[in-house]
């Protein structure tokens, strides 16, 4: 009897176990089933940190074996180097990209726009626009011929991939030739995206089993059902770039970096103020490389230096210094060849930085010209033309106060004990003395000395 027991609590504990098993092999083959779909945010301007961010996203989506790679996006545009870059890692990717401009308010301007169309999938939340697709050339403005051939490369461009996703060629090429911008609504009737979706679920769901056909010609068809999203979260690399990148952060830097380092050489030994200058200084021109540079504006820049140099040295009425300041403002507010306007140095802080920076250059720059000036001058050279008294009389020679210390002097004819004195020159450490105003001074003779 407790025999027959103790084998059915055995038996019982037996299937325990494998219904378990296999609950937990079931569990992981549907975990194995659902497809994930990669997603990163781009909501910044097109340029190197962004196209690096696409680029890894890219590559997790493409090695993790996404069913695809989800990019929410909301730009003004950028730089035309980036974006081609970009434009070539969408059409090379083995997994779908879906490009998704989103939330409402957002858009895909300028570069941003030539991305969309890149894609496997393009859609467009409700109360979101695109185009506006016109080049901008950076390096200031170029002949008719040479913006033609500019715009006329940008245009080839941009058909050469719309053609193969099936999109409508000449709305595209409308964006770029005549700045035309579309609704959500008017794109999707125009062709050139494929759905409007007010959210993700909305869209994975209405892409769910659709067939695509690829940029090298092969279909595929998306499996999105119940799909996971796995959020890619920005590196501390891309967002100390992305941080740097913005050209009123790294120009703020680099002046800020400038005078710290300043202030180190002109109290030498203090160490923080150069070492955290020299990493402003440096990060600021790190930021800078990353954006388009006038060298225009570069000359300008020195010549500014060059002007407040000058002032500081020979003084004047500050006209050198404000031709200074001129030039530094101009400079700073077309350092940066912006195709567009998030990319530009804002004019605030253009004027802010170039009155306080000149003002601050050319008082430094003269506290260090006048203390040079009297570096020279030490011991009785540096007593010429200073103001003294008699104390006793000086018939020719005696001794003298100069500011609180007691020299022997000689002097020009005989004076009295107190009489005000000018130093006029030295012989070593024998001061030549006159009487301050000759016509008052009062004299040995006068005296009866």
């Amino acid at each position: 009897m407790l025999q027959r027991k103790s084998k059915s609590g055995f038996e019982r504990a037996v299937r325990l176990v494998a219904a378990m098993g296999l609950s937990l092999a079931w569990g992981l083959t549907l975990c194995a089933q659902q497809p994930v779909v990669v997603k990163v945010v781009l909501k910044d301007t097109i340029q190197p940190v962004s196209q690096g961010m696409l680029e890894r996203a890219l590559t997790h989506a493409n090695d993790a074996g996404a069913a695809a790679l989800l990019i929410e996006m909301d730009t003004p545009g950028g730089l035309v180097d980036s974006m081609r870059g970009m434009v070539g890692a969408i059409l090379g990717s083995r997994v779908p990209v879906i490009i998704y401009v989103a939330p409402s308010g957002a858009r895909a301007g300028s570069a941003g726009f030539f991305l969309l169309e890149a894609a496997d999938v393009a859609a467009m939340a409700p109360g979101t626009e695109a185009g506006a697709a016109h080049v901008v050339f950076e390096g200031g403005k170029p002949d008719d011929t040479e913006m033609q051939k500019v715009e006329n490369d940008a245009e080839a461009f941009l058909r050469s991939y719309v053609k193969q996703r099936n999109r409508n060629q000449d709305a595209a090429v409308a964006a770029v030739a005549s700045s035309h911008s579309y609704t959500a609504e008017e794109a999707q009737a125009q062709h050139l995206i494929d759905l409007i979706a007010k959210n993700d679920a909305e869209l994975l769901a209405a892409l769910n089993g659709r067939e695509i056909t690829r940029f090298d010609g092969t279909k595929v068809t998306l499996h999105l059902a119940g799909a996971r999203i796995e959020m890619l979260q920005p590196t501390l690399r891309e967002e100390l770039l992305g941080w740097l990148v913005n050209p009123n952060i790294a120009l703020l830097l680099l002046v800020g970096g400038a005078l710290l380092i300043y202030l180190e050489f002109n109290t030498p030994g203090t160490i923080v103020p150069g070492a955290l200058g020299t990493l402003m200084v440096l990060l600021g021109i790190f930021g800078l490389d990353l954006l388009p540079i006038r060298y225009t504006a570069v000359m300008l820049l020195v010549g500014a230096l060059v002007l407040m140099a000058l002032e500081a040295k020979f003084g004047g009425h500050g006209a050198l210094a404000i031709a200074g300041i001129v030039c530094l403002m101009f400079g700073t507010l077309t350092l940066i060849a912006a195709p567009v306007p998030e990319m530009a140095i804002s004019p605030w802080v253009a004027i802010a930085v170039s009155a306080g920076f000149g003002g601050i250059t050319v008082f430094l720059v003269r506290l260090a010209v006048r203390a040079r000036r009297r570096k020279s001058l030490l011991g009785a050279d540096a007593l010429v033309g200073s103001a003294a008294s008699a104390m006793e009389p000086l018939t020719l020679e005696g001794h003298v106060l100069v500011d609180g210390e007691i020299w022997r002097a000689v002097a020009s004819e005989p004076v009295t004990t107190g009489a005000r004195l000018r130093v006029v020159g030295h012989e070593q450490y024998l001061l030549r003395v006159e009487p301050a105003d000759s016509r008052s001074a009062p004299t040995a003779a006068a005296h009866g000395v």
